[in-house]
């Protein structure tokens, strides 16, 4: 059991500093439109399609790993509170409209991206 949280924490750490990374990105910081959160998102999508489709194509996976990819890496690194943050203060600028995009984009990219990360590994 404590090995399990060994691997959440070790990913969540990775997970943690890969989405301060992405953050940094000089390039996703301008304008009022969150690039860097949604690409985050993105990523982290695919990344937790391709650790849902690698446990169900190999089942002899160690629960620990998977702990690892999907709670630790992926929780760390996806930003879903992020989002609901930047998507109520677009609201509260009255940006209505990037609201909206930003809230589209976010939701159907990030399905598509759990689909293709599941395509990916499951051939």
């Amino acid at each position: 059991m404590f090995s399990n949280f060994l691997a959440v924490g070790a990913g969540g750490a990775i997970g943690a500093m890969g989405r301060y990374a992405v953050g940094l990105i000089p390039a996703l910081q301008r304008g009022a439109f969150p690039l860097h959160t949604l690409l985050i998102n993105l990523g982290g999508a695919i990344l937790i399609g391709m650790a849902a489709a690698s446990a169900q194509r190999w089942a002899d996976l160690s629960p620990s790993l998977l702990l690892f990819w999907r709670v630790g890496i992926c929780g760390g690194f996806t930003t879903f509170s992020t989002f609901s943050l930047e998507s109520l203060t677009l609201l509260e600028h009255g940006r209505t409209g990037l609201f909206a995009l930003y809230a589209l984009l976010s939701v159907a990219l990030c399905l598509v991206g759990v689909w293709l990360g599941k395509t990916m590994i499951a051939g």
